[in-house]
């Protein structure tokens, strides 16, 4: 179950797309300025280093994007308390 694009919005929802088709709309808002996820709380930061990395959804710590210097969330997490939308890009 990889992550082939993900695609961050202002308010903390993330697009996030998986290798079999399925999109998902994932909030990480709870996620934002908490433990690990402080830097989340940035919105500049949040938005501009969001990426693919792992096979999942990520942030790159330092513009690396390196797999070991990034914060990720796991992919079944994503997949099974995400919500299943329709492509936005199609709309």
């Amino acid at each position: 179950m990889d992550v082939v694009q993900v695609i961050p919005k202002d308010d903390y929802q993330v697009f996030v797309y998986f290798a079999d088709g399925i999109i998902k709309k994932y909030s990480v808002a709870h996620l934002a300025g908490n433990g690990v996820f402080a830097c989340l709380k940035d919105k500049a930061f949040y938005k501009n280093n969001c990426t693919v990395l792992n096979g999942t959804l990520a942030w790159t710590l330092d513009g690396s994007y390196s797999r070991h210097n990034c914060i990720d969330i796991d992919p079944y997490t994503i997949y099974e308390t995400g919500e299943t939308v329709p492509d936005p890009l199609s709309l």
